[in-house]
């Protein structure tokens, strides 16, 4: 296999690598709620129940505690727990990808933790509060890197964007295997792509990454992480095979009667992009509980308005609620 970082690397991210690529090719990337009681406490039997349901469909890896799964909600103890299930109920079968976050040093916290639950890999969410110079960028995966053993994957959204010069800088980081990006700036990202080196993985992470899906395949990302898959992983799966198949018919009904107007939803009120997901598997009745404040759970109109998308978008498929 050629090496991401111009170097020799060492069998284990060799293999970490491999599996994610052919992962990426095979389904969509799985990103698991954190089930939570009505009291707001961790819930793992209802975690474990519900990833459990997400791996058995397939997916090409699954990240847990990551935006989707509300990291900034949990503290160390709840987030050993949460990757220690994930990696138990995956065994081995899909890559486990467990998210960072904030400054380094609290970063590498969490990736130790991580490490000692078994993940394979870590995505690094955008650092907490400040706006960074594109060497400081660099230097806040420079310091996690050299902290770590397992493989990183950075995650440019907000605050975070890489430039080309900047992407082939991380690439070169020992260690660091990839880019999921959540700007949806195709011009910007094409740049990134022709920047980096052989093997470097990227992948579509913008919120309901399915409306973009064939944009970030012109630009050669055709890989990409589904929200729709912690709730209806059969409209998530028709999707993808639908792309893959170059059935435009099928993607263009999916896109319009049920994706275009979740994402109509979604934008309505901030944390929607949580909340609406979450909401949309208790509706199925997966066991992942409220989300936990600053999000906030939607209101009865727009439940009730999520209630009929997701019909449709079930029916759309030959699935039920």
């Amino acid at each position: 296999m050629a090496s991401v970082n111009g170097e020799t690397e060492n069998g284990e991210t060799e293999t970490v690598v491999r599996r994610l690529r052919d992962g990426m090719v095979a389904g969509v990337l799985s990103f698991p709620l954190t089930s939570f009681h009505d009291d707001g406490s961790l819930d793992p039997d209802g975690f474990r129940t519900h990833v459990a349901a997400r791996i058995a469909t397939a997916p090409g890896a699954v990240f847990p505690a990551c935006g989707t799964g509300e990291f900034f909600s949990l503290d160390e103890d709840e987030y050993r727990t949460v990757v220690t299930i994930a990696v138990e109920e995956a065994a081995g079968r899909v890559p486990v990808v467990a998210g960072v976050g904030y400054g380094w040093a609290q970063a590498a916290r969490f990736a130790r933790i991580a490490e000692e639950a078994g993940a394979d890999a870590l995505l690094v969410l955008p650092h907490y509060l400040v706006a960074a110079p594109q060497d400081g960028l660099v230097a806040q995966l420079e310091q996690l890197a050299a902290r770590t053993r397992l493989p990183l994957i950075a995650y440019q959204r907000g605050q975070v964007a890489f430039t080309a010069s900047s992407l082939k800088r991380i690439a070169a980081i020992p260690g660091v295997i990839g880019l999921k990006d959540g700007h949806s700036d195709l011009d910007r990202l094409q740049r990134l792509t022709l920047a980096a080196p052989e093997g470097f993985l990227f992948f579509n992470g913008a919120s309901t990454a399915e409306i973009q899906a064939r944009a970030y395949a012109t630009v050669g990302v055709p890989a990409y992480s589904s929200a729709v898959h912690a709730f209806a992983p059969e409209i998530a799966n028709a999707f993808f095979a639908a792309l893959h198949d170059g059935d435009d018919k099928t993607i263009e009904r999916l896109l319009r009667d049920f994706y275009v107007p979740l994402v109509e939803l979604r934008d309505r009120v901030p944390g929607y992009a949580v909340s609406l997901v979450k909401a949309a598997a208790r509706l199925r009745g997966q066991p992942v509980g409220p989300v936990r404040a600053p999000l906030t759970d939607p209101s009865a109109a727009d439940l009730a308005e999520l209630t009929t998308l997701l019909t449709t978008g079930l029916d759309l498929v030959g699935a039920a609620l």
